[in-house]
């Protein structure tokens, strides 16, 4: 599969890991507090969709070579490129326009009117995804032999919720409902003290937030998801799979993975309406959470199951360039690692500046993973890269608001763990963030976009400054910053240049944050 098609994929997938938490955890949108229940409804519903379909679709590609290798053939062709990029990219900004727009207060009074624009949104995404990937005569030619099996999937997938609701009074086990509740007592035991559990009526919580156990919660509906994806994934492999080591050791493991995980979700709930939100914890984690792990869980035991050759009849062949050695790799792996870890700590902490940490040691592991291609981009920088960064970091201090008043949470650290919080946040504003965020805006998007005709370098220039921009507060000063970066990239076609003065300004504004106790400076 090419790396085009495997990183758009993936950008995709993070996109949707974005807007769930967007909508379903950060704003306060609340389906039945709404004028349009049920189509808000279905909007959430088809993020979950998506979700199947996609594994479904990945499960297809891996069993029908034919397939896979004409769907690589019409990914790999970077024909369709920028325009069904740009209407992707402002397909989403429409998707996130009433965030920007709407008070938190009255998205739920106002949603008759932000429904069609997240639908507009969302289509336009979509559309722009899906002919980003592939031109659409190529769409066409592929899909024409193949529409029966595809249409199957499709079908499954937008049902499989609904029919998962449908069904699950069936198959309630109160065995197994009390299995779970006792897993949950005792991870909860082990991470904070004694909790308050009332068997009997399958109660549970500490610090004043409980929650009830249900049959619904025992995780068996899990089994059953996760049985059938293990059966598509069977079928489809049946020419090649043994099938007896397959039923015997992966399902098993991955029912108990199901219950672990359906566990694991339990308790973080609980955790995080006691010590952070109860109301993240009721209308946004445990909304999204059951399926995000199913999710995960599922793609990680059928890649795990592909390349287990002991379950397998004929040895798959090897030799593809592992991914830490992928130059595109390398570029965009950090920026994704970067942003997510900011999602997982703007959700799951109240002071989102005392996670930094977090986001330090994840940008950390992923340059470290694609370290032997980040070689290349390291070289002496010019003075004219130095001079820029300190104008940059000089520009951006003047033009900064009046000092903020310090966050509650930092002034409450002792001054040793303030210390360290301020030197881990440091480190990242100097060392990380330069270097991932001009490996993403300059090194990939402008170079994705550049093809050394003026129209097209002057777009790229603007679209990766835009990009840029949207990332940080201060909207014109930072779009100024990625201009003058992009234009030390372009000069000597050096992305060190660029690194280093974002660098150099980043540590300007980083010593006069610290200096000023502002941190929001940075």
């Amino acid at each position: 599969m090419p790396q085009r098609a495997v990183w758009i994929w993936m950008l995709f997938a993070a996109e949707l890991v974005a807007i769930v938490v967007a909508f379903q955890v950060l704003a306060s949108v609340e389906c039945r507090l709404t004028s349009l229940e049920v189509a808000c409804r279905g909007l959430r519903g088809t993020v979950v969709r998506t979700m199947c379909f996609g594994c479904m679709v990945g499960i297809y590609l891996w069993a029908r070579s034919p397939a896979r290798r004409d769907f690589a053939a019409m990914a790999a062709s970077q024909e369709a490129g920028t325009p069904w990029m740009i209407l992707h990219a402002v397909g989403l900004g429409v998707a996130f326009l009433p965030l920007l727009l709407v008070p938190q207060a009255e998205m739920n009074t106002m949603f008759g009117l932000i429904f069609p624009v997240l639908v507009a949104g969302g289509a336009m995404a979509a559309v722009g995804g899906l002919f980003w990937l592939a031109r659409p005569g190529d769409w066409r030619a592929w899909l024409r032999p193949r529409w029966r099996e595809l249409l199957g999937l499709s079908v499954v997938a937008l049902v499989l919720p609904d029919v998962a609701d449908l069904v699950a009074p069936l198959w309630y086990w109160q065995v197994l409902t009390e299995i779970t509740f006792f897993g949950v007592a005792v991870l909860l035991t082990l991470l904070s003290g004694m909790p308050v559990v009332n068997p009997e009526a399958q109660i549970i919580g500490t610090n004043g937030f409980l929650v009830a156990v249900a049959d619904s919660c025992s995780g068996i509906e899990g089994f059953a998801l996760i049985t059938a994806f293990l059966g598509l994934y069977a079928m489809l492999f049946r020419d090649t799979l043994r099938m007896g080591r397959f039923w015997l050791v992966v399902w098993p493991v991955s029912i108990f993975l199901s219950w672990l995980l359906n566990v694991v979700r339990i308790t973080v709930l609980i955790l995080i309406g006691a010590h952070a939100s109860p109301e993240l914890a009721v209308n946004g984690f445990h909304s999204f959470a059951g399926w995000l792990f199913f999710t995960a869980l599922a793609i990680g035991v059928l890649i795990a199951v592909s390349k287990l050759r002991w379950l397998h009849k004929e040895a798959a062949a090897w030799g593809a360039t592992p991914l830490s050695h992928d130059g595109m790799a390398a570029r965009i792996l950090p920026f994704v690692v970067f942003m997510l870890s900011g999602i997982v700590v703007n959700a799951f902490w109240q002071a989102p500046e005392l996670g930094y940490p977090l986001q330090v040691l994840g940008m950390a592991g992923a340059l470290w993973y694609v370290r032997r291609p980040l070689r290349a981009y390291f070289a002496r920088p010019s003075w004219l890269a130095l001079l820029a960064g300190l104008a940059i970091g000089v520009g951006w201090v003047l033009m900064a608001p009046a000092p903020e008043t310090p966050a509650s949470a930092l002034t409450a650290l002792t001054p040793a763990v303030f210390a360290a919080w301020a030197a881990v946040r440091i480190l990242g504003t100097v060392v990380f963030v330069p270097l991932i965020e001009e490996l993403f805006f300059r090194g990939y998007l402008q170079t994705r976009i550049d093809d050394g005709t003026w129209p097209r370098r002057i777009l790229a220039i603007a679209l990766s400054a835009a990009a840029f921009a949207l990332l940080h507060g201060r909207w014109i000063e930072a779009g100024v910053a990625g201009v003058i970066f992009s234009a030390l990239y372009i000069r000597k076609g050096r992305l060190a240049d660029a690194i280093t003065a974002h660098a150099v300004a980043n540590a300007l504004i980083a010593v006069l944050a610290a200096w000023r106790g502002d941190w929001t400076l940075i």
